[in-house]
């Protein structure tokens, strides 16, 4: 862990326009810098780096944040290895925190087993210019059509036939036994079996498995021999540095197209990923023959929510391994599925087809996973209902994985479309398969809860007013409790969610802008006041007890409020510069936002003035925190009229009925000052 002196030591140093310029050529344009967005294709710049506030922002894509974050995005490291980045690159010493003797040793021996796999890599690289490796590694290379460019980019090489040349070079050289074995480079012999040593992948053409931040951490090598007994291919076995299923081969070279395109193609072995990019589309990578596990799909979802993945024309081979795409779904990414020819494989495809041709079939092929399914596993049910019924039942089951309930009920109502079948029976179905899901009596109700409130929003359209027993005018036969506006329900399950997120989103972005500043207030014709924006806007809402859902916008909120508190408003730069990147982010996208009533080129000539959005700061936040709290009401009166739809006595409805009418007491009151303040 850094230490927090450190780390800002680092933020300090960290000059925007000299980091991002490693990796972006940047244009002046008055007081700000410009370029194409790295993070998406564009030929028009809309990429802006601002020195004078430490930040970048693309009014394309969207992406924004600080110097940090930048290196993040880019070169897909996590916040520490960013950290690390930039304080390598200004001479600061990062300080971490002091290691027992055993975590020193453990990383000393994770160092030098990654220097040992770099040895090994140029080893087998240079064995290539050898006779032997010449004869037997470029000439494999050449046959499976790959270039010098290709092999240069991915360190393709050659371990040499003799079998133990390569481990008696690097004893030579001084690297270690432990390592050359603790990597799998090497084997022991057994002393009752002769001893020395045998090099793991003698006689193999090499493909070597790089990290997210580009250091070689294992192999894969293949045998050019026919014979059968003898695996075609080899890896390295699991070690400190190489964890099978957290890797996906090819990743370090494709991050930056994933994040281009917004999508990662999936394919299976090494050559698939080779050819593919040999063929111009770089966003692909491979699960290196192994099942797809749910470390590999969250490494995917660093970069991008969206999944192709590539399946070859083997029909038993696509039915084994349909599992990732629950599996992928399960992660709350979006997958679609892409059936090549019979005969071929990505390889083989991208070996016949150049960049354009490639593209096209991908788009014009690529299906969302209902639509695939169905296909392949109904080419074998025929008219057979037995295995129809097979076949729904697993689409069913591939639904009930996604974790979003909007998402589910858009698959749900095209499963029923297109495979003619009652959506009320579906829903039932999906709900029935996410209560075996979760373990004990807590997750049962909740997914009983899902299965209502699924239920509900397909019979209903999310309109509440239209639920069985719904009355807005019913009497109130007694005093209300005094209403508490602090949520208690969830509001991921309510219609209103995005609304709300964009009220607080503009709240949080009047703080940082505003909130050291004064605003005129209109009390009546004759009365001005002038009142503080942060103290408005925090006093407003802590008079009614009101919490943001949204969690950035409560991070960012609730740390204003701490700030104010003790050291008065403080300084976009406090959460532009923030430990943590979400934050930093949504900070950076609030300071970026453009102004709704931004002047229009036509008014400026015509000297036509707009006031700008400072000067609406008396309209704009009595209103702003008006509509929020009313939405806020509008809101809990959504989740209790979905909630009388499982209540089964008269008194608990009554009671519900009460709280209703006083909410919509409320949110007249609100409504009516709204008209009395805009």
């Amino acid at each position: 862990m850094i230490d927090r002196q450190t780390v800002d030591r680092i933020f300090a140093a960290a000059d925007i326009v000299d980091v991002v310029s490693d990796f972006v050529t940047l244009k002046k344009k008055g007081v700000n810098y410009q370029a194409c967005c790295p993070f998406h294709n564009e030929k028009t710049p809309s990429f802006v780096v601002s020195p004078s506030k430490g930040l970048y922002k693309c009014f394309g894509c969207g992406k924004g944040g600080n110097a940090i974050s930048f290196v993040m995005e880019h070169e897909g490291l996590s916040y520490v290895e960013a950290l690390k980045w930039v304080a390598k690159k200004y001479g600061i010493e990062v300080k971490e925190k002091e290691q027992s003797p055993e975590e020193k040793q453990r990383n000393d021996d994770r160092e030098s087993m990654m220097v040992v796999t770099s040895w090994a890599n140029q080893y087998f690289v240079d064995q290539l210019k050898t006779p032997e490796g010449e004869n037997v590694g470029v000439g494999y290379f050449r046959e499976r059509g790959f270039t010098d460019a290709t092999i240069a980019k991915f360190q393709l090489g050659y371990c040499p036939s003799k079998g133990d040349a390569m481990t008696q070079t690097a004893l030579a050289e001084g690297y270690q036994e432990p390592f050359l074995v603790g990597t799998g480079l090497t084997i022991k012999r057994e002393a009752a079996n002769g001893g020395g040593y045998y090099d793991r992948f003698c006689g193999r053409v090499m493909f070597p498995v790089h990290s997210l931040s580009g250091r070689v951490i294992a192999f894969g090598g293949r045998t050019l021999r026919t014979d059968k007994k003898v695996a075609k291919y080899l890896n390295s076995p699991e070690s400190e540095i190489y964890h099978k299923s957290n890797t996906l081969y090819g990743i370090y070279f494709a991050k930056k197209a994933i994040t281009q395109f917004n999508r990662c193609i999936l394919v299976e072995g090494y050559t698939d990923v080779l050819q593919m990019h040999q063929s111009g589309v770089e966003n692909v990578v491979a699960s290196s023959g192994t099942s797809l596990t749910t470390e590999q799909i969250k490494l995917i979802k660093r970069f991008t929510k969206n999944v192709t993945v590539i399946y070859d024309g083997d029909a038993a081979g696509i039915k084994a391994s349909m599992r990732g795409i629950d599996m992928i779904l399960r992660e709350g990414l979006t997958v679609r599925c892409i059936l090549l020819p019979d005969g071929e494989d990505p390889d083989s495809f991208a070996r016949s087809h150049n960049a354009t041709e490639l593209q096209a079939y991908i788009e014009e092929h690529e299906e969302d996973f209902i639509s695939f399914k169905t296909r392949i596993l109904l080419g074998d049910a025929a008219n057979d209902p037995i295995k129809r019924a097979e076949v729904i039942t697993s689409v069913v089951e591939s639904i009930a994985t996604i974790p979003e309930a909007i998402t589910r009920s858009v698959f749900i109502r095209e499963c029923a479309r297109k495979l003619e079948i009652d959506e009320d029976i579906l829903i039932r179905e999906v709900a029935k398969k996410r209560v075996t899901m979760v373990d004990g009596q807590a997750g049962r109700e909740v997914a009983e809860n899902a299965r209502r409130k699924e239920q509900f929003l397909q019979r209903h359209q999310g309109d509440p007013s239209s639920a069985p027993g719904f009355s807005p005018d019913a009497p109130v036969t007694e005093p209300a409790a005094p209403i508490d506006l602090a949520p208690k329900l969830s509001y991921a399950e309510q219609g209103l969610n995005r609304e709300l997120d964009r009220l607080e989103r503009e709240l949080v972005g009047y703080l940082l802008k505003y909130g050291g500043e004064n605003f005129d207030f209109e009390m009546s014709p004759t009365e001005i006041v002038s009142l503080s924006v942060a103290e408005t806007i925090i006093g407003d809402l802590e008079m009614d007890r009101i919490e943001m859902h949204n969690p950035l916008c409560r991070q960012i909120y609730e740390e204003y409020v701490r700030e104010f508190r003790e050291h008065g408003a403080p300084a976009a730069n406090h959460f532009i510069n923030h430990p943590s990147p979400e934050v930093a982010s949504l900070a950076v996208d609030l300071l970026t936002e453009e102004e709704t009533y931004a002047p229009s080129r036509m008014w400026q000539r015509y000297e036509i003035r707009v006031s700008t959005e400072r000067e609406r700061l008396g309209e704009a936040i009595p209103k702003a925190i008006t509509i929020y709290k009313s939405k806020v009401v509008s809101s809990i009166i959504a989740s209790l009229q979905k909630e009388l739809l499982g209540i089964s006595t008269m008194e608990e409805a009554q009671e519900i009925m009460q709280r209703l009418g006083s909410l919509n007491d409320l949110r007249k009151d609100i409504y009516e000052k709204y008209l009395r303040t805009v």
